[in-house]
């Protein structure tokens, strides 16, 4: 009866994602005429535009990108950028995408060579045969400003990234990164990335490779940064441009008793007057946050500033590894346009090439150590 009710659940809500939401629950007209304000200067005086079904409206298409990180670079000081500062940066990524855009020179070399001073975000996408163009991927041209301060992180800590932990706490080990991220490196150590399927659900489009979904939620600095909201009376869903990953908060509800960790933990929400509230718990280890996964609950609130603006913050709570909660803010804008799906297996071979090669691999590991126990030793005939 449970499953049942829960496929209802999922299959309702898709509906909803696929074609729109219900008439009875569609922006009201202030929302759809939005009037933009001015984000270099604090949010002004706004009262965010009800449902009919009485809920602020956080509905529609948004976005998170930014070219403001989540921790905060070497040697800034400040969380809040000077307007100097602000300019300089985002000309770089002008000349950035100008130099990207750019057609390549007739006599380059076949094979590209990995710039010692690249920027992570084109570390993934570019790089050899088979990387992405420049015009592909979406970093983020601005920096992002709450309340009208030009953020040098996302992170709100006087240092700008997380605290200290506690003296003997062990945090989780990483996960692994996808597939196409470790060949850029050394070889991985034997017994780890590429051996099963089961380690790469990657490139199997069960879930994307960054915390685009989170919880907490963060641009991913290199695509797909789009997000949909849709309500309704008792489920808030958020759903994620990167893989079609979707979080569904229970309105009004209490976090499951067992230790069933799905993707994305387990989400619960309510409103605290136009402030949507996010409470999760039970994240998985595979979507561990910074070390923590086990006790982690992160809590998260989406509150509509502007017709085109929508305040995000999140608070990072585990007593086994940090004195304190903590955490950060950013703004999501209005997507000038609509989500579209994702569609990551049309013509995906990714999992079949990594596996073979991972037999391939061990093939060769096996008569190397075959032919080297072969050999006599030193001094013996």
């Amino acid at each position: 009866m449970r499953h049942a009710l829960l496929a209802t659940i999922a299959t309702s809500l898709s509906i909803a994602l696929a074609f729109g939401a219900p008439a009875a629950l569609a922006q009201s007209p202030t929302a759809q005429t939005a009037q933009k304000y001015d984000p270099t200067k604090p949010y002004p005086p706004y009262t965010a535009p009800k449902l009919k079904i009485g809920q602020p409206d956080l509905q529609g298409f948004w976005h998170n990108t930014t070219l403001t990180k989540m921790t905060r670079p070497a040697g800034v000081k400040s969380l809040v950028y000077t307007e100097e500062e602000v300019a300089k940066i985002e000309q770089e990524m002008v000349e950035e995408i100008e130099e990207g855009n750019a057609p390549t020179a007739a006599d380059a070399p076949a094979e590209y060579v990995i710039p010692k001073d690249i920027k992570p975000e084109y570390l993934a996408g570019g790089g050899a045969t088979g990387g992405y163009n420049r015009f592909w991927i979406d970093p983020g041209n601005h920096v992002m400003r709450v309340n009208g301060q030009p953020r040098s992180s996302i992170i709100t800590t006087p240092t700008g990234t997380a605290p200290p932990r506690k003296a003997g706490a062990t945090p989780a080990p990483a996960p692994e990164p996808p597939a196409f991220v470790k060949l850029l490196g050394p070889t991985p150590p034997r017994g780890q990335s590429f051996d099963n399927p089961e380690s790469r659900a990657t490139e199997r489009c069960i879930i994307s490779f960054g915390r685009n979904a989170g919880p907490p939620m963060f641009a991913n600095g290199f695509y797909n940064n789009s997000y949909q909201i849709v309500q309704s009376p008792d489920h808030v869903v958020i759903a994620t441009e990167m893989v079609h990953d979707a979080r569904i908060v229970r309105l009004n509800s209490k976090h499951r008793t067992d230790d069933v960790r799905p993707y994305f933990g387990d989400s619960i929400g309510w409103w605290d007057g136009d402030t949507l509230v996010v409470e999760t718990t039970h994240i998985p280890q595979s979507q561990q946050f910074m070390g923590s996964w086990k006790d982690l609950k992160v809590t998260e609130r989406f509150r509509r500033v502007a017709d085109d603006r929508l305040y995000y913050g999140f608070t990072i709570d585990d007593p086994t590894l940090w004195d304190a909660p903590w955490g950060g803010e950013y703004e999501f804008a209005a997507l000038n346009g609509k989500m579209y799906e994702y569609a990551c297996h049309e013509g995906n071979y990714a999992l079949q090439g990594i596996l073979e090669g991972a037999r391939v691999m061990e093939a060769r590991e096996a008569a190397a150590a075959r032919k080297a126990s072969a050999k006599p030793a030193k001094g013996k005939p």
